[in-house]
């Protein structure tokens, strides 16, 4: 577990309350968006928890580069926001759960516990009061053009070399094309991104 805040002192606070359950470790704590992506790399954590409101680059953007880095890392955004724009803003960065700051430490636990890479919960404490929020999967990814014409080689069978050929760019940067599109999509390979595609209708069945 990493926690990314720009107050210490909760960070540190949260931190030290989630080493004392069993299962739980956390590895470190970062005050900016930078250093938690570096934390990050470093570190390797299976769940990110990640302040919404922060300085400089906030926590949707941090949440969608987490998510770019390492498609495998759910990340759980804990936040004062609880409209329903920001909750489908976080769904739409990739987000994998999202829990009020002002929630219960047991609630904030259950849902770090069930935290994974695809689909977005919401906590238990808000779905009474989010009434327009929808989940994650009906959400439509916001894919880049090249994204969405690497998306379209993909699903036409196409492998890296090909793609990247027929594009003009390096087949280095066309894996990072296909690595942001598989952290977008909320998936893990080529057949479950076509899939995903096409049942969200960014390509053709």
């Amino acid at each position: 577990m990493l926690i990314i805040d720009d107050h210490r002192s909760f960070a540190d606070l949260l931190a030290a309350a989630l080493d004392t359950v069993e299962g739980i470790r956390c590895v470190g704590t970062a005050t900016t968006c930078e250093e938690g992506l570096r934390r990050a790399a470093e570190l390797s954590p299976t769940v990110v928890v990640v302040d919404l409101q922060m300085p400089g680059t906030d926590g949707l953007e941090t949440t969608r580069r987490l998510r770019a880095a390492s498609p495998d890392t759910a990340v759980a955004v804990v936040t004062g926001h609880v409209d329903p724009e920001w909750v489908n803003r976080a769904a739409q960065a990739g987000a994998s759960a999202f829990v009020a700051k002002g929630g219960s430490l047991s609630e904030l636990i259950e849902m770090l516990r069930s935290a994974r890479p695809g689909r977005m919960s919401l906590a238990p404490s808000l779905r009474g009061t989010v009434v327009s929020y929808r989940p994650s999967r009906e959400l439509i990814p916001e894919l880049t053009a090249r994204e969405l014409e690497v998306l379209g080689h993909i699903a036409q069978g196409l492998q890296v070399k090909g793609i990247a050929r027929l594009m003009g760019i390096s087949v280095h940067t066309c894996r990072g094309y296909i690595k942001a599109l598989y952290a977008k999509l909320g998936v893990g390979s080529r057949i479950e991104a076509v899939n995903e595609a096409r049942r969200l209708q960014l390509v053709a069945s």
